[in-house]
């Protein structure tokens, strides 16, 4: 398939929210009596393009910019640890903050990027299949469904990972976490709406994936 612009932009809108997710979510917000990462506003908007993305162009086109979005995130964090073990200019006191910030531990890595992948393939596997079977009728309850079950499996993969066996971990943190992010996808349903309307009808495609190879691996 051709590649549009309106599918780059959507693509590079995608990535732009993954890697601003994993740069602010180092401050944690206090939101009422509940701490999040500041991610969590960030985040789900992912989702939302991971959505269009496949109710639009379909799973194989989601799954590329998926994979994408992920290689992206590696090469990000690549130049952030190279720009950490550089030598520091003599005047320049901000090496300690810089690392606080930006420096991630492994754990922390590995437990980000596996709820993405996660977390991103079952919300657009669900999107596809459900779109099947409700035969393209009730948007609303396709992004919310896929999204519940998308964003609970990288809230339960990514916290487990990164907390659990530490003081940090606690069951509350996966509920809200995970409750934060669908209540942005459910209050952003109209744009969602307006923007699904829009590319179909200027892109002249709406995509079934009936005959589609659902493995995330195979990108061919």
């Amino acid at each position: 398939m051709k590649i549009s612009s309106r599918l780059l932009i959507i693509g590079i809108l995608f990535t732009a929210c993954l890697l601003a997710a994993n740069t602010v979510a180092t401050k944690i917000v206090a939101i009422g009596p509940f701490n999040l990462p500041a991610a969590f506003i960030v985040f789900p908007i992912s989702y939302i393009f991971g959505d269009i993305l496949t109710e639009v162009y379909g799973y194989k086109t989601a799954r590329r910019v998926i994979w994408s979005a992920f290689g992206a995130n590696l090469l990000f964090v690549f130049f952030i640890w190279l720009a950490m073990i550089m030598p520091a200019a003599s005047f320049w006191d901000g090496q300690a903050a810089f690392e606080k910030i930006l420096g991630q531990t492994p754990r922390v890595l590995l437990a980000a990027f596996a709820g993405y992948l996660c977390g991103e393939f079952l919300n657009s596997f669900v999107m596809a299949k459900m779109k099947i079977a409700t035969k393209g009728r009730f948007l609303w309850m396709r992004t919310i469904g896929s999204t519940v079950l998308g964003e609970g499996a990288d809230s339960l993969v990514f916290i487990v990972i990164a907390f659990i066996g530490t003081p940090a971990f606690a069951l509350v943190m996966i509920i809200t976490h995970w409750v934060a992010k669908v209540l942005i996808e459910v209050i952003a349903t109209p744009v969602t709406y307006w923007t699904v309307g829009y590319l179909k009808k200027n892109e002249g495609i709406d995509i079934y994936d009936t005959d589609t190879n659902f493995n995330p691996f195979k990108l061919k």
